[in-house]
């Protein structure tokens, strides 16, 4: 029998605590980065239990999972803010050699781990007092050279524009621990943003993606090839195929020599083969559906097998695992219910490792057989684990905006086996807004969207205009439009669920982090659909940082999304600080004060604006959170702050725990 009570207020195991065992950095924790080291699997998993930390693991050959490196060891890099894959590891004589980037202080360590024990990390480079530093992304180990290839992110001064990128070896005997000196530049510095150069089987040739300001890589990467000489230095390069308007997404070389691509030809990301010579393209698989995505450093949408298949990731929206076979054009879907893949593969021999997750099931690392399809799960050990019945029904759905566009959401309907709301009455409705532009929800197990619905509170994500994985003409609806197409759409997922009963009027919130915060925060300034909004971090004022008030790798993103930066009337006309008077909704926002992506001056501007017009805020701090907060502590704090929020607008109250 179930208990009649009102929607938000239902008693719920799920607890912050709970929830927030499966969050980090604004997104669904999940581990990340993941590789084969001979018999073992080796990936990264969020730790926010941990202080936030990034813990190296691997499952060893005879089942058993482990950390590697203890706190406050912290394995993330940073370059371009939201960095790369940071660590590496390869047999050595009797251990396994491995290097990885500790976030603390953004260094290059190494240890051995033989028979079973690690010896400690030893610095392997400097620190540099200069700007952000040095910064590491991408290593590659050469033990015939005695190097740890890398992409070095090097500030030359304070701004956070003076900064370069350059591949680099560094000795691993720990000779350039407090010498600069000793690294090897092997590439010109000619582009501002490089991603690690691939050689090929022979070793003779390496290629790599290269883009410069005021481009973005999925608007304007290019494939870059080059000679590699006998030292390892790479001469005499150019662009074989690429640059802005043809971006390129990723390319790897195949066991046999072909450079396959994921380029965009088609209005979707599919793969080539690209000849190394000319750079004449030749399709390997024509689809409707992505093949890769938006590249940032590291993201490994396929990766060639040893027969010269490859195993491939494909989808429009979410994307599985398959294995493609080129030669004969034929695609073999991985059985299962795993429907998110995220970009992070690797392969051996018939083995491919992968990190999957279902609608009802988390990110865990997965094993497939590439002869047989087989699956079988590696770890981690679930972090968030409730009962079946109270997670939401998920659906994806697609609405219908009013000149006949489609826009992509999933809606999460309130689930709990123990209670129904009133009879004749629709639960409260938040609209989520993804923190974007370039990012997805994606349809997996949420914790937190599971939080609220198990309290009779529905969700609903909206992939807006702009959203990759729905191909480009989707994805390029937002350029120019930020702030317009984005609040449009959210609007229309909105209205449609009023209209259709799902929600009511007066009883529909929004909530964003980052550029889901700028479209948040729009949203309730520009209609009257909405309660309250909740907003992390959010993107309050472009004319900020288009003056430079953000981090480099994004420094010129507004061009694109708002237009140049002589066009201060759009940027003050999409600006949400200029647009406080407007806002006759109660606020609550959350800033990390390290947040160099929208800083905290930006945040307590907005805030002076929401007083001088008398508003309804409430602002909170988290010292030493950036911009993605990763303590479990303020994970936390803000669910906990955000329940009790709606509870006071919605008028409901605040429910137990069980």
């Amino acid at each position: 029998m179930r208990t009649v009570a009102p929607f938000g207020s239902w008693h719920s195991p799920i607890s912050g605590r709970t929830a927030t065992a499966g969050l980090t950095a604004g997104q669904i924790a999940a581990p990340s980065y993941v590789g084969l080291v001979g018999d073992e699997v080796w990936w990264v998993e969020p730790r926010p239990e941990e202080d936030g930390r990034t813990a190296l693991v691997r499952r060893r050959a005879d089942g058993v999972t482990e950390s590697l490196l203890p706190p406050p060891w912290d394995v993330r890099s940073r370059v371009i803010e939201y960095g790369g894959r940071p660590w590496a590891a390869a047999g050595s004589g009797t251990g396994t050699l491995v290097v990885f980037v500790h976030c603390g202080d953004q260094r290059l360590y190494a240890f051995r781990v033989e028979r079973g024990v690690r010896s400690a990390p030893f610095p392997l480079t400097p620190v540099s007092s200069v700007g952000g530093g040095l910064r590491w992304a991408e290593p590659i180990l050469d033990l015939q050279r005695g190097e740890v290839r890398c992409v070095l992110e090097e500030f030359t001064g304070e701004g956070t524009g003076d900064v370069r990128r350059v591949h680099v070896a560094v000795p691993l005997n720990g000779s350039a621990a407090a010498d600069r000196s000793a690294f090897r530049e092997l590439s010109p510095a000619a582009h501002r943003f490089v991603s690690q150069a691939r050689f090929s089987p022979d070793g003779r040739r390496a290629a790599w993606l290269a883009w410069d300001h005021p481009h973005m890589p999925w608007d304007a990467a290019e494939l870059r090839i080059a000679e590699v000489t006998d030292d390892g230095f790479m001469r005499q390069a150019r662009t074989l195929t690429g640059g802005p308007g043809d971006p390129v997404a990723q390319a790897e070389w195949s066991p046999n020599g072909t450079l396959v691509a994921a380029c965009e030809d088609t209005g979707w990301w599919n793969l080539y083969a690209v000849d190394p010579d000319t750079g004449d393209r030749r399709s390997l698989y024509r689809a409707d559906e992505e093949f890769a995505g938006l590249q940032r450093l590291g993201l490994r949408w396929f990766w060639p097998l040893s027969d010269g298949r490859l195993a491939v990731l494909h989808g429009v929206g979410g994307q599985r695992l398959a294995v493609l076979d080129p030669d004969r054009g034929e695609l073999f879907d991985v059985p299962g219910p795993a429907n998110e893949w995220l970009p992070h593969l690797d392969a051996a021999g018939d083995r491919i490792v992968g990190v999957a997750a279902g609608r009802h099931s988390p990110y865990e690392v997965v094993e497939v057989n590439a002869a047989s399809l087989t699956v079988r799960s590696v770890g981690p050990e679930p972090r968030f684990t409730v009962g079946a019945e109270y997670l939401p029904a998920s659906v994806p759905r697609v609405f219908a905006g009013s000149d006949g566009r489609v826009v992509h959401a999933q809606v999460h309907p309130p689930s709990n086996p123990g209670f129904t709301g009133p009879p004749n009455e629709v639960p409260p409705l938040v609209i989520w807004a993804h923190g974007g532009p370039g990012l997805r929800a994606p349809l997996a197990l949420n914790p937190e969207i599971a939080y609220f619905t198990s309290r009779g509170i529905a969700v609903a994500e909206v992939n807006y205009g702009g959203t990759p994985g729905y191909g480009r003409v989707y994805r390029e609806r937002l350029r120019g439009q930020w702030g317009v197409v984005d609040v449009e759409d959210c609007a229309v997922v909105a209205q449609a669920l009023i209209d259709e009963g799902t929600a009511a009027a007066g009883r529909v919130a929004i909530r964003g982090g980052s550029a889901g915060g700028f479209t948040a925060v729009l949203s309730v300034a520009a209609c009257d659909l909405y309660a309250c909004a909740t907003l992390f971090y959010p993107v309050v004022d472009l004319l900020s940082l288009a003056a430079g008030e953000t981090h480099d790798f994004e420094s010129h993103y507004l061009n694109t999304l708002i237009g140049p930066k002589h066009r201060t009337d759009l940027y003050r006309a999409r600006s949400p600080i200029r647009h406080a008077d407007r806002i006759g909704v109660p606020l609550l926002l959350f800033q990390g004060t390290q947040d160099v992506v929208c800083p905290p001056p930006q945040a307590e501007a907005f805030v002076s604006a929401l007083s001088s017009h008398s508003g309804r805020y409430e602002y909170r701090t988290f010292k030493g959170e950036g911009h993605g907060f990763r303590q479990q502590s303020t994970l936390m704090a803000c669910l906990e702050e955000e329940l009790r929020f709606y509870a006071e607008v919605f008028g409901f109250p605040v429910p137990q725990v069980y």
